[in-house]
């Protein structure tokens, strides 16, 4: 199937149906064959594979997925593509569709409840509006993921992959960090959507290695704390985290523990490393909040 049919089936979809395009949702359909084939292969999809896709649109990428994996589970949100997905994936007896907001399931609950028996494989091409709290959720969740391959504004993309000291560096960046090792399988234009969105998209994959970069203590204070150093960019670190509600410390022990880390009381969070991040952690866990 080549871009142009896979552009002219959209439309017919879409038009079949009277299906508006809701913005809302950030429905932006991709029509490029080989857009689907890099996905695929970034995700390293095989036949022993479950495949969680968010946001399935039409079904054309499911359809992928469902030929080259095990089982595709394919999360919707917007009620009125699953009678257009029915009937799109007709063919395929190795899909399940779930009428929800991913961000409302339980992931692993539905594990359980699927018997699932190996990590799963999440692709996605995620709504632009609410791309980081959908990963930040998956990233939290506690399911075991073989690996995450997602469709992004590039803008996010780089955001992921930034360094200290950057303005794209921030919590996204540290969160993915610490949980995958994050690579850009391809940077795709606006025309390979109807319709076309405003900005440039990559797909990005995170590999998920078993053990994570940083030893830390306690991983929930250490993202608390990473919250707090980019919660106002423009902030010190130090007014950071005495301004942020989830830690109450007081203001000797949060300048005795920046010292402590080598920093002056200047020093803003955008210019700590993931390691340092996890080292300022361990000395707060070690002190008794307010």
């Amino acid at each position: 199937m080549n871009e142009l049919s896979i552009r002219d089936r959209t439309l017919k979809i879409i038009n079949g149906y009277d299906f508006l395009v809701k913005k809302k949702y950030g429905q932006n359909f991709l029509v490029r064959e080989e857009i689907f084939e890099k996905i695929v292969a970034a995700a390293e999809v095989t036949k022993d594979d479950v495949v969680l896709e968010i946001g399935p649109g039409i079904g054309a990428l499911t359809g992928y997925l469902a030929r080259n994996a095990r089982s595709v589970i394919a999360v919707e949100i917007d009620k009125n593509l699953i009678p257009i997905l029915e009937e799109t994936l007709a063919d395929h007896d190795n899909i399940e569709l779930i009428n929800k907001d991913i961000l409302k399931v339980d992931l692993n609950a539905l594990v359980k409840e699927k018997g699932i028996d190996r990590p799963l494989k999440v692709v996605a091409n995620l709504p632009y509006y609410i791309t980081t709290p959908i990963i930040m959720e998956l990233l939290r969740s506690g399911v075991e993921f073989a690996g995450m391959t997602f469709m992004v504004q590039k803008e996010v993309a780089e955001r992921m992959q930034a360094g200290p000291r950057t303005k794209s560096y921030g919590a996204l960046t540290l969160a993915v960090q610490y949980y995958g090792d994050v690579s850009i399988a391809a940077e795709v234009p606006p025309g390979a959507f109807i319709p076309e969105p405003e900005v440039d998209s990559a797909v990005v994959h995170i590999s998920m290695p078993k053990a994570a970069p940083v030893e830390v203590r306690n991983r929930e204070l250490m993202f608390r704390i990473i919250r707090a150093s980019f919660n106002q960019r423009r902030k010190t670190l130090y007014n950071g985290i005495k301004n942020f509600p989830e830690l109450q410390y007081s203001k000797e022990i949060i300048t005795a523990n920046i010292e402590k880390l080598g920093h002056g009381p200047m020093v803003r969070g955008e210019e700590l490393t993931l390691k340092e991040f996890a080292i300022l952690s361990d000395y707060f866990d070690m002190e008794r909040p307010l």
